[in-house]
């Protein structure tokens, strides 16, 4: 879903910026379902509050750090994309994949092969287990969002069984954060129709270091396989031709903060120094970020 909205030049006496918001446009599909399309409707108008939101912080960021350039960036960039982000519980992943299965024609598995990929399958489950950090017990691997802000809603879990198992969860997201300064991991807890905001590199880099984007994981649930997580997203980024200028002294601060606290860790999240030179624009930046952690090489390419 793309969050398309014109920049005005009327500001009011308080130096805010407004939007004409009659000039929004929202990228839909026509369906001729009405309940699709009321449902289009609701998630513009969350998608754009979300984005104010967005631009509240930046504003606030800009008066504490000087400087000026979040909101900037976000008010030129007059666009920002909106996600409705579902993971699937195990039990629907074993479904999707019986289902795929059964719809493959010509490549026939041994009762006995189906056994052992089971086995396989039920051992790298165990030795995911608990909040390790494990690829087999994450519904998303650690990474850091490379826009300027992520503003996520309380996530909602969903499960064919027990109403009464996922209501207890409601407190928690699962998104699970590492404090470079402390140097300890925390599961963050979100109260009932909260959002939540995450800072990425894009800030990162404008601020000069001086905000930290977060290295972050969403885990899966123990012992609950039917419970499965849906979560509406809007990112917030430069425009794709802005260019980085990124200085001596900002590399080098960059680097220091690139210490990977567990050796695992290392092996997929990809540097931001590897992925960051001087001069580069947004686009660029994006596509070597998404290259490093996705890529046919990437470090997440086969995870």
């Amino acid at each position: 879903m793309q969050l398309n909205y014109e920049r005005t030049t009327y500001k009011s006496s308080l130096g805010k910026l407004w939007f004409d918001e009659a000039g929004s446009k929202l990228d839909l599909q026509e369906d001729d379902d009405d309940a699709f399309t009321n449902l289009g409707g609701a998630f513009k108008e969350l998608g754009f509050c979300m984005r104010e939101l967005g631009l509240s912080i930046a504003r606030l960021c800009d008066r504490e750090i000087g400087g000026g350039l979040l909101e900037e960036s976000l008010l030129d960039s007059c666009t920002a994309k909106g996600r409705l982000i579902h993971y699937h519980s195990a039990a629907d992943k074993y479904a999707l994949r019986e289902s795929q299965r059964r719809n493959q024609s010509g490549n026939r598995v041994s009762s006995k092969r189906r056994v052992q990929n089971a086995a396989e399958q039920e051992l790298n489950r165990r030795n995911g287990a608990g909040l390790s950090g494990s690829h087999f017990n994450l519904w998303q691997q650690w990474h850091y969002d490379y826009g300027i802000f992520t503003v996520l809603t309380d996530p909602m879990f969903l499960s064919p069984y027990s109403y009464q198992e996922f209501s207890l969860m409601s407190s928690h997201s699962y998104l699970q954060i590492y404090h470079p300064s402390k140097n300890k991991f925390y599961m963050v807890k979100t109260p009932q129709d909260s959002f939540l905001v995450q800072i990425g590199e894009s800030a990162d880099i404008l601020s000069k270091g001086k905000l930290r984007s977060t290295l972050h994981c969403v885990c899966k649930p123990e012992k609950l396989d039917h419970v499965s997580r849906e979560t509406f997203v809007v990112f917030l980024h430069p425009k794709w031709s802005q260019t980085f200028s990124v200085s001596e002294y900002t590399m080098e601060h960059l680097r220091s903060d690139e210490v990977v606290p567990r050796p695992d860790l290392q092996n997929i999240v990809p540097p931001l120094s590897s992925r960051l030179r001087d001069g580069m624009t947004f686009a660029e930046f994006s596509r070597e970020t998404t290259k490093q952690y996705y890529g046919g090489n990437g470090l997440q390419s086969n995870r």
